[in-house]
């Protein structure tokens, strides 16, 4: 059993025993695949995406003009994989959904928004290495 691991569902959060070595399983209760690439989040699907998530959320608020957020990227997709099943983790376009940016008043980009249980619980500003994220995660994920 040392192959497996144990990976939460995003959508109805039920426990999946999943092969390591697995590629693209899917939830056995509800079939929503169980990959860990992050999700794009918009202004219509951030209610049910990050606000109804079983597990905590982190949402990267970036914009594709920004040089600093192209640089946290590959640390935030890096996450997005060491943290499946026990953190969701969604790519929110500024620009193309101004009324969530607006919302939680990002003015600054990159930002990186932590939801637990539907309310924001952190913020993180600008960009950050990622050993520090992970730090600042780590009080938030599900074991």
């Amino acid at each position: 059993m040392s192959d497996t691991r144990l990976v939460r569902c995003p959508r109805c959060g039920a426990t999946n025993r999943v092969a390591v070595a697995k590629h693209g399983p899917i939830c056995g209760r509800c079939a929503t695949p169980l990959d860990a690439a992050p999700l794009t989040v918009t202004d219509a699907s951030f209610a049910a995406d990050v606000e109804r998530s079983p597990l905590p959320v982190l949402v990267d608020a970036w914009a594709p003009w920004c040089g600093p957020c192209r640089m946290i990227a590959p640390a935030i997709d890096e996450l997005a994989r060491e943290l499946a099943g026990r953190l969701r983790v969604g790519k929110l376009n500024v620009d193309e959904n101004p009324r969530t940016a607006a919302r939680y008043d990002l003015r600054s980009i990159p930002t990186l928004l932590v939801f637990q249980g539907g309310r924001e619980v952190d913020r993180i500003v600008g960009v950050q290495p990622k050993a520090e994220i992970a730090r600042r995660l780590e009080r938030w994920l599900i074991a």
